[in-house]
């Protein structure tokens, strides 16, 4: 019995010892900070991940992804928009301070809005685009050349003007009304073509090179080698004429694969004989890989406008080898003798 009572008294004892060591362990657990999230993801999305591959033959919605991917992309500075609502900016404050207090010159937001800065314009002066995108050699902006040796201006898309087609696909609005007159007056020989494909963003192009190269590896090509196969068939990010707004993939409602057996569509065979005559060019032509970079695409159509469309298809040269051929004419121009003045009558 006293043994009992003995080993009872020590349990209590032992209890009463422990509850406060377990309160101050829960304690201090309780403060700890949340692990932070892991922001793979993050730089995965940014860098352009692979995605799950298109199977081979099977033509992609506009952009390669559906709406609510595009909506998922996050900004350039690695942020979705609750984190930028949430987090300070790059001064320290979050916008609610930013609203609130001074900038740097001294003024709030409203003030600064209100006054003109040292340039004598307000800031809804100085937000405001040109009437006209600014293009490299900008009367020759449908001339603009983008290919594998050639990519995009880095500030090219700061300057892009898109409208919209009636399927929701976008192009540049300079080319818009010619690329409607063709489909239409397509549409009225009896044909039903559909534009695919139009204006891509970067990160759009790069999910589809992505998937080409995993399809490549798939079917066995070597890893060393998959890269520069998969730039025949989809150009690398800022080498693609989609980039521009300038070119569209069309195919036929009848056969919606993109392959050469699209050559053999009623559709293809007058969007071949007739572009020109709405200022497009076939912009990858059969036997022209190696100068253009990219295999034949018998449903790739590029806006160049009409006159050069016309010189295009009269002279049978892709577009590398008009450019070339016109900056030679051009380099002899300037380089010629200028016609002696008249002597002046005695």
């Amino acid at each position: 019995m006293n043994s009992l009572k003995n080993w009872n008294t020590a349990r209590i004892w032992g209890l009463t010892l422990l509850a406060p060591l377990l309160l101050t362990a829960a304690v201090q657990a309780a403060e700890l900070p949340e692990a932070p999230v892991s922001d793979a993801w993050t730089g995965l999305e940014t860098a352009g991940a692979l995605a799950v591959p298109i199977p081979e033959g099977a033509v992609p919605s506009w952009d390669g992804a559906a709406p609510e991917e595009d909506a998922k992309n996050l900004p350039q500075d690695g942020k979705t928009p609750g984190e930028n609502a949430k987090n300070p900016s790059e001064d320290g404050k979050t916008p609610e301070e930013g609203a609130k207090n001074p900038s740097e010159d001294g003024k709030t937001p409203e003030e600064g809005a209100k006054n003109p800065s040292e340039d004598g314009k307000t800031p809804e002066e100085g937000a405001k685009k040109p009437a006209e995108p600014v293009f490299p050699e900008a009367e020759d902006w449908q001339l603009l050349l983008v290919n594998p040796w050639n990519p995009l201006p880095e500030d090219f898309r700061e300057t892009l003007a898109l409208k919209s087609l009636p399927n929701g696909l976008r192009v540049d609005r300079r080319a818009w009304e010619d690329l409607m007159e063709m489909l239409a007056d397509c549409r009225k020989a009896g044909l039903r073509p559909l534009v695919c494909s139009a204006y891509r963003t970067q990160a759009t192009q790069t999910r589809l090179y992505n998937n080409k190269i995993l399809r490549l590896l798939a079917a066995g090509c070597p890893a060393e080698e998959a890269a520069a196969e998969a730039a025949r068939w989809v150009a690398a990010p800022g080498t693609s004429e989609h980039q521009t707004g300038l070119a569209v993939d069309i195919v036929a409602a009848s056969y919606q694969i993109l392959d050469e057996g699209q050559a053999e569509t009623a559709e293809q065979k007058w969007l071949m004989e007739h572009c020109w005559e709405y200022g497009f060019i076939l912009r990858y032509p059969l036997e022209k890989g190696e100068i253009t970079g990219i295999g034949y695409e018998p449903w790739h159509y590029r806006y160049v406008g009409r006159p050069t469309a016309l010189d295009i298809r009269d002279s049978g040269l892709c577009l590398e080898e008009y450019l070339e051929r016109r900056a030679a004419r051009q380099a002899a121009d300037a380089s010629a003798p200028l016609p002696a003045a008249d002597a002046p009558a005695g």
